[in-house]
């Protein structure tokens, strides 16, 4: 694909972007980054003070629909909403997610159960969701956000690990499904990322900190907005030719010794 200059390849000029889990952390940082390369955003999720306060910082380019991504009866009345009142999404970003750190053998099923539905199940409904209007309008991009859960095996969190590595298998086969209509699924797996989340659970567990670090080339943790642009990029026209690929964004730490 031609475009006329460096800056039309990489804009979302025009485009309408749906992040769930949007108000905070990643998923803010994606919107917000968006926003910085000419799109208009959707953020949702359950905390409606915390949507407003994103949406004040984000601006005029941001809207929010108070959603809980598990509740899937619920999504497409969402998507519905958002295309009435904003337009036709372009760009679906499936961010939100939780984690449960705790030993494998004293995982509940209900804990299981609950990661996975928030992480993967919740997903793929709103993907398809999204993704028969896609289809329809012949283009699209879903970006989903994966793991180094789903790279390497981590101790203490057997449940995200399997709800992320389902998201990519689910990458591959909806890539496979759905490339031939112009509609690209990819994700991006972060590596250890400097959120409040991230810097809580590192704080209260100095070992594994110091050997997520050693493991890291770069000998550094990452800032959301590397996330953000990796989604931009994945998102935009430069990425037109890239499908069922998983971008790790880990300064190293799924190769690293």
């Amino acid at each position: 694909m031609n475009f006329e200059s460096q800056s039309d390849a990489f804009s979302l000029e025009g485009k309408l972007a749906l992040i769930t889990g949007g108000g905070a952390g990643i998923g803010f940082e994606i919107a917000r980054c968006m926003i910085s390369s000419g799109a208009k955003v959707a953020i949702t999720g359950r905390n409606e003070d915390k949507l407003k306060e994103a949406v004040s910082v984000l601006g005029s380019s941001a809207s929010y629909f108070v959603n809980d991504v598990t509740r899937l009866d619920t999504l497409e009345a969402l998507v519905s909403k958002i295309e009435k009142d904003l337009g036709a999404i372009d760009i679906l970003v499936n961010n939100a997610g939780i984690n449960l750190k705790k030993p494998a053998l004293e995982v509940t099923d209900d804990e299981f159960q609950n990661i996975v539905q928030t992480n993967l199940n919740a997903v793929f409904s709103l993907t398809r969701t999204c993704a028969r209007r896609m289809v329809e309008r012949q283009k699209g991009s879903v970006i989903m956000i994966s793991s180094m859960a789903a790279y390497y095996g981590i101790d203490r969190v057997v449940a995200y690990a399997s709800s992320k590595s389902g998201i990519e298998g689910m990458v591959r086969a909806l890539a496979s499904d759905l490339s031939k209509y112009n509609v690209r699924i990819n994700a991006i797996a972060p590596g250890f990322i400097e959120t409040n989340m991230m810097k809580t659970a590192m704080g209260s567990d100095p070992d594994r900190m110091n050997k997520a670090l050693g493991r890291t080339p770069m000998g550094k943790f990452g800032q959301t907005t590397d996330i953000g642009w990796a989604a931009v990029f994945l998102a935009s026209e430069a990425a037109g030719f890239i499908t069922g690929a998983s971008l790790p964004v880990d300064g190293g730490n799924s190769i690293g010794f």
